[in-house]
């Protein structure tokens, strides 16, 4: 059994993946999308979104990168994974289940769930222009308006060559509204010979067990859950071996918080250093609700000054109140 982290645009970029990686049970990421349209893209667009690249396409504790593409025209996706293999990626995955607007618009993400046949065409022109040993996988969800097509997209997907498929299970009119649809993912399996993966509304152990149990997936990935439990993933692994495990607390958690403020001064204006960390927190309080009382502390804050005082002082409160 395998856990896959799943490629969140804007949240999980290569620094999150440093920090989740890093605490264990993730056997696999996935970059933000490289938006393809009609040209074969510079190395530094797929440099910038995978800086991994530079080392072995592995986070720095050594868990393996896959870079996803994201467009309609097999042509340019064809030209653009060759690239991705050509700079190192260890695997190529293709965004069919991306529900924005924007994206839908300009024929891109889950909008392609409409037209088989062109998924079929995409993988078909990916695989063929990448060497055998670098794996062509899919990311889709049930369907776009409905599931009707489900089975055509699988059937196209596995008959074209790909090596993996993880599917969301809701639809792109689902949105992110609970539930997710895990048992519809039980019946593609006599449909296709690839492993599936599932996605969606995995928020602790026993929903990770529901999910495979309903869905007759051994791979899980997870998005949202992962981002609000970070040791998630370890966690669901120590229990699945027998081993016993405890959460971690908060004072581990705002050690997390605290790296990735570092790396956001670091390598963000400052006008922007605030974000990373505030929209984690919004993940986090889900779970640690020190981390809804930091967020009200720092929501408002702008400068990197004053946010590293509200850390300071929410630091030292931690450590008053442990003592």
């Amino acid at each position: 059994m395998q856990l896959h982290l799943a490629p969140m645009e804007g949240v999980v970029n290569a620094r999150m993946r440093a920090l989740l990686t890093a605490i264990g049970g993730i056997d696999r990421c996935i970059t933000e999308f490289v938006r393809i349209t009609d040209q074969l893209l510079p190395a530094r667009v797929f440099h910038r979104l995978c800086p991994e690249l530079d080392h072995g396409c592995k986070t720095p504790s050594g868990t393996p990168v896959y870079i996803q593409l994201l467009g309609g025209e097999p042509g340019p996706m064809g030209e653009n994974a060759a690239r991705a293999a050509s700079l190192g990626a260890l695997g190529i995955d293709t965004n069919f289940g991306c529900p924005a607007k924007c994206v839908n618009r300009h024929r891109g993400g889950s909008v392609l769930l409409d037209e088989p046949e062109l998924l079929y065409q995409i993988i078909k022109s990916m695989r063929s222009a990448v060497p055998d040993y670098v794996p062509v996988t899919a990311k889709i969800r049930l369907g776009f308006n409905d599931d009707s097509k489900l089975i055509d997209v699988v059937s196209a997907i596995t008959e074209a060559g790909a090596n993996g498929l993880t599917i969301h299970a809701r639809t792109k009119a689902d949105g992110y509204k609970p539930p997710a649809h895990w048992h519809q993912l039980a019946k593609v399996h006599q449909f296709t010979t690839i492993p599936v993966i599932a996605n969606g509304e995995v928020w602790s152990p026993a929903d990770y067990q529901s999910c495979r149990q309903q869905s007759a997936c051994s791979d899980v990935m997870l998005g949202r859950g992962l981002l609000a439990r970070p040791d998630l993933a370890l966690e669901i692994k120590s229990l699945s071996s027998g081993k016993e495990y405890h959460r971690q607390q908060w004072p581990s958690i705002l050690i997390l918080l605290e790296a990735l403020f570092k790396d956001s001064v670091a390598n963000c204006a400052p006008r922007h250093v605030g974000g990373p960390i505030k929209q984690w927190l919004g993940y986090l309080r889900r779970e640690y609700p020190e981390a809804q009382q930091l967020f009200e502390k720092i929501k408002r804050l702008k400068t990197p000054a004053d946010i590293s005082a509200a850390l300071r002082e929410h630091r030292d409160y931690q450590l008053t109140v442990a003592a």
